[in-house]
């Protein structure tokens, strides 16, 4: 049987298609491994090699990939040999090994693409990776053997792959038919906005990217890109007050691992580039330029904080124009002191809001950490500028299970609030902030007022203003009938 691909034909890399063995390379290069196994003498011959293709899997393929072995039911082993990065081994492996279970009370609808057949979410046990239950472990009559082969980077990597091929045989296999099941898609509503104009100030890190995830829900517009439609929204801000690291219970009910995230912040401070990466943002960051960035950074601030030139580039403009892949997204930073402590501003070309915002989020932690104690200053906010921030349409389902139920209430503008009294034949409105009065507005009508405050600008908080609309009319209407007026 020659293997097809029903997903992601043009991302594989195919050897012989009438071959038995698939080859998962996880977040590795293709090209790295299979240059490895060419090393470790593997026959790649089209005509003549056990190996039908090789992959990556970075883990949003996940749905993609088991869609792919259903149709091509001759794959007798798959090799996973690559780096783990993101936990997607565990993924696979818990698949087929410990299999799905019902999620409850998730938010989450699909949309069925075969009738009368219903869909639901479901996770992988032991893992948090959260997939729709088309697909299940015993829909595969003879479940693909997997093998660990290890890190391609290592050396004893190389003798685990000879050490495979020269014992293996093919097996007996039975004859198995083609089997294709489509991809669900989410039930959301799209609402109009002016996709540019968001901006999200939230205290925690968790706190601000439920936030960036339901406003990529939605209004982000669906675009068409060479990968896949995506959902975006362009060139919004994230302020984060408060950055630190969060409690272990509270990352993990989003699915956040914090252990990979401690990985994370170390493997960003790291200089170095692995063979089998394209890039790395603490190679561009301490290496890649003949120059350790951050520690020039420091030393500029420690010599003048209030230094504004400790801004620097991770974009090398003659290369990253040119090359067909392995362009940082993360483009540059500023480092700034302000009120006392180190802010840090990042700007990023593009952002994938559900897998890589997280954990950028807590890489620009340890990168402000590090600078700031050379500094000797405390670690202040942390803006984050998404020039293109995209979500995938078909992680959907993920993506609202981290938002949940959202919470109402009233929060404190930090452009102050507003005190209302009828002085007179008028209404008396005070700007005040810290009970100090900043300005008074005057008016016999809640339109009047309405139209003195926002041209000022006086406010910045959506919930603010209703209940400030509410309250104007409320003393209007008591004005009118000679009333005593009380503002709630």
């Amino acid at each position: 049987m020659e293997f097809k691909p029903l997903y992601f034909g043009d991302r594989l890399s195919m050897i012989n298609p009438f071959g038995s063995i698939g080859v998962v390379t996880l977040w590795s290069k293709v090209e790295y491994v299979v240059g490895r196994f060419r090393q470790a003498g593997v026959d790649l011959n089209p005509a003549s090699s056990p190996i039908a293709v090789f992959g990556t899997l970075y883990g949003n393929g996940l749905r993609e990939m088991l869609r792919n072995l259903l149709y091509n039911p001759q794959i007798q082993v798959l090799l996973l040999c690559g780096h783990d990065r993101s936990g997607s081994r565990e993924e696979l492996v818990n698949f087929f090994e410990a299999g799905l279970e019902p999620v409850a009370g998730s938010l989450v609808q699909y949309r069925s693409p075969v009738p009368g057949i219903e869909v639901a979410p479901a996770r992988i046990i032991n893992t948090r990776r959260l997939l729709d239950d088309m697909v299940r472990p015993e829909h595969f009559p003879q479940i693909p053997r997997l093998l660990w082969l290890g890190d391609p980077q290592k050396e004893e990597t190389i003798q685990s792959i000879r050490n495979f091929f020269a014992s293996w045989q093919p097996q007996p296999w039975p004859e198995l038919p083609r089997r294709q099941i489509s991809l669900p898609e989410v039930e959301i509503a799209y609402f109009p906005s002016n996709p540019r104009a968001f901006q999200v100030v939230q205290d925690t890190p968790l706190e601000a990217w439920k936030e960036i995830l339901y406003l990529l829900t939605r209004f982000g517009r669906r675009v068409t890109l060479k990968k896949g439609d995506r959902l975006e929204l362009q060139h919004v801000k994230v302020v984060v007050e408060k950055p630190q690291f969060e409690a272990a219970e509270e990352l993990q009910a989003v699915n956040l691992d914090p252990a990979r995230l401690r990985t994370y912040q170390e493997d960003i401070l790291k200089g170095e580039l692995r063979p089998d990466e394209t890039y790395h943002y603490g190679h561009r960051l301490r290496t890649y330029f003949g120059l350790d960035t951050l520690a020039a950074c420091a030393e500029r601030l420690k010599k003048d904080p209030q230094d504004r030139k400790s801004y620097l580039a991770l974009w090398d403009t003659a290369r990253d124009l040119t090359v067909q892949e392995g362009r940082p997204c993360l483009v540059s930073l500023f480092f700034r002191k302000f009120e006392t402590k180190l802010t840090l501003s990042a700007t990023f070309r593009t952002h994938n809001a559900l897998d890589a915002w997280p954990l950028n989020v807590y890489g620009l932690m340890a990168i402000q950490n590090w600078v700031a104690d050379r500094v000797g200053l405390p670690s202040g906010a942390i803006i984050v500028v998404s020039h293109s921030l995209g979500l995938d349409p078909r992680e959907l389902d993920r993506a609202l299970m981290v938002i949940g139920k959202r919470p109402y209430g009233v929060s404190l503008d930090p452009m102050g609030y507003f005190r209302i009294t009828l002085d007179g034949e008028e209404i008396l409105v005070e700007h005040r902030f810290e009970d100090v009065t900043l300005k008074e507005y005057r008016g016999k009508t809640a339109v009047s007022l309405q139209h003195q405050i926002a041209r000022d600008e006086a406010l910045s908080d959506l919930n603010h203003a209703i209940y400030l609309g509410r309250q104007l009319a409320k003393a209007e209407m008591a004005l009118k009938e000679g009333r005593h007026f009380v503002q709630d």
